[in-house]
């Protein structure tokens, strides 16, 4: 058995390297538990990964090819929805990984010590909602799932500013406008768990933009640059989608995400 790398580099990108879902997810929290704890070098010499390791399943469509979901109570269609949502976690666990590892020797140890506490945070997300597909008779893996999740993270590789600007403060915000709908829907439908998982996951979000805004915010102040008006530019040069209402105000200002960011960006 090789014993776990003592670099915090290593350990990233060996978590990052995990296939296995169950796996990858523990290997976060480990590596945010062992950094925490001091267990890990500060020693940068193994580079992330370009592309992390998943599992064979679930397939992988593009946006255009994802069947729609629908926003009705049968068995089929909330296997659907909790599925969409595993994978959005899944897929964040390795972007939080990457912002750590990726960028962590550069922004300093408070920096990797954010966004490992929320790698952690998402692989316990994807946990909650792995077993949420259980109780439903599924599985993580059992229908195809959005390809397009990580293109982001590829696209912002060589430059922190824009991959705070696109992750947090755009892919993440926009999960604090539509939760709150799908809470109050899946607690129409009676399902009390589920409505507990999809509280956890918006609390701990509005936690994961602001961390996100903190930073961004601070590079660009320290550049003497407006954050506004530079979240705007890196967004309008890395974002292929579309910044679109309605905005969940009281959950983005809760980040320090203000309307004067995104308003007049909203399309």
């Amino acid at each position: 058995m090789t014993s776990s790398p003592t670099s915090v580099s290593g350990a990233i990108r060996a978590a990052m390297l995990t296939a296995d879902p169950t796996a990858k997810a523990f290997a976060a929290r480990d590596v945010a538990r062992r950094w925490r704890l001091g267990r890990l070098d500060w020693d940068w010499s193994v580079a992330m990964p370009d592309q992390p390791a998943w599992p064979d399943e679930p397939s992988l469509l593009a946006p255009n090819q994802m069947p729609k979901r629908g926003k009705g109570a049968s068995g089929a269609k909330r296997i659907a929805l909790w599925h969409s949502l595993a994978h959005i976690e899944f897929v964040a666990i390795d972007l939080a990984l990457d912002m750590a590892g990726r960028f962590g020797e550069e922004m300093g140890e408070e920096f990797v010590s954010d966004f490992l506490s929320v790698a952690a945070d998402e692989a316990m997300h994807f946990a909650l909602l792995a077993r949420k597909l259980k109780t439903l008779d599924s599985y993580y893996g059992a229908l195809p799932a959005h390809a397009g999740l990580w293109e982001a993270a590829n696209n912002t590789r060589h430059d922190v500013s824009a991959r705070l600007a696109i992750v947090p403060m755009v892919l993440e915000a926009r999960g604090l406008d539509v939760t709150p709908a799908t809470l109050e829907r899946v607690r129409s439908q009676g399902d009390a768990n589920g409505a507990k998982i999809l509280e956890r996951i918006l609390d701990d979000e509005i936690r994961h933009v602001a961390i996100g805004t903190k930073y961004f915010v601070a590079i660009a102040q320290n550049l003497g640059k407006s954050p506004q008006n530079t979240w705007k530019s890196l967004v309008s040069e890395h974002f292929r989608g579309a910044v679109k209402p309605p905005f969940n105000d009281s959950a983005r200002s809760a980040a320090g995400l203000s309307r004067d960011f995104y308003l007049d960006v909203a399309t």
